[in-house]
């Protein structure tokens, strides 16, 4: 980990500890805030940016050109992921709410909310310059190079979602925060139910759709491609058809064909204001369709490598032709 983005590397880290700090903020703050504990919010987005920032530490230590570049615009992310975190526990801490705050009665809400909403820009900005870094050259293998770039690709677009939720200003209303005042906001999380409410941990809503979802979803596909990049090479030491390394890059193409329209599916159904739970028929056609192309296209590389494989092992070592005479 010596390589590693230094900088990335602390802010996971303090996203790590922050995690601890939150976890037994739940045990003894028993506080609540939009029907959840104050400390939920904070915890869920330090988990989130910790692995995120992980992650983007070990893939810049893979970059062949730019290496100068991506430490900088590395380092931005880093601070930029610290800050915007960093501003959710403090008004975690004092109960009251985060994003969407619109109260111009409190300063500190005030001097706050400009980093929360510049935050994301800078980010996503952080986010599109890797992003194109990592196309414009080859950081490992075909399967590696494969699952970074379409995880990079879904985490991009991950990161677009919450960009609706600051464009738009369709769910203002007044609520009340952990202290028992009454805060002005301009906007949700959701569709038909503005903050959602319901799902264990997530707090997605259960009575309609929610935009975290496919946040959610978009931001961790990197992690899901990365995982079985390593899972198909592990698998390689036993099957000799994943040895072949195109056939390990189709799979992990083939995964995330399959992950984007999973992504697509939750997206389409949080904007019909549908919670993930309560899928209409429309939603689960689309769930079904999009699982039955990804296995007949998973099932048809699968077909073809071991085919390759038995043929090869039919036509055995090709024997030496002797040109003495």
């Amino acid at each position: 980990m010596k390589s590693w983005h230094r900088p990335l590397l602390i802010c996971a880290g303090l996203m790590c500890a922050l995690m601890f700090v939150c976890l037994a903020g739940l045990l003894i703050d028993d506080r609540t805030l939009l029907g959840e504990s104050v400390w939920l919010k904070p915890l869920k987005f330090g988990f989130a940016f910790g692995l995120y920032a992980g992650t983007l530490a070990w893939l810049l230590s893979k970059l062949t050109k730019g290496r100068r570049l991506g430490w900088w615009v590395g380092t931005v992310f880093a601070v930029a992921a610290t800050v915007e975190v960093g501003v959710i526990t403090l008004q975690a801490g004092r109960g009251t709410i985060s994003h969407f705050n619109a109260d111009q009665s409190d300063p500190i809400t005030v001097a706050l909310v400009p980093f929360l909403t510049y935050g994301v820009m800078i980010i996503l900005i952080a986010q599109l310059i890797i992003g194109i870094m990592v196309l414009i050259q080859r950081t490992a293998g075909p399967a590696l190079t494969r699952a970074i770039r379409a995880g990079l690709g879904l985490a991009t677009v991950g990161m677009l979602v919450p960009l609706y939720w600051l464009a738009t200003d369709i769910h203002p209303r007044t609520v009340t925060d952990a202290n028992g005042a009454r805060i002005p906001m301009f906007q949700g999380h959701g569709i038909g139910d503005p903050d959602g409410h319901g799902m264990p941990l997530t707090n997605w809503s259960v009575t309609g759709g929610d935009f975290r979802v496919p946040h959610f979803f978009g931001l961790h596909g990197i992690q899901v491609l990365l995982v079985l990049t390593a899972v198909l090479a592990a698998l390689a030491t036993r099957y000799a058809w994943l040895r072949d390394e195109r056939v390990r890059a189709r799979l992990v193409g083939t995964a995330a064909l399959g992950y984007s329209g999973l992504d697509a599916v939750v997206t389409w159904q949080a904007a019909r204001g549908q919670s993930l739970i309560h899928p209409d028929a429309a939603t689960l056609a689309a769930f079904a369709a999009t699982a039955l192309v990804t296995a007949l296209a998973a099932a048809w590389t699968i077909i073809a490598a071991r085919r390759a494989v038995r043929q090869a092992a039919d036509a055995g070592p090709r024997p030496l032709i002797s040109t003495s005479a």
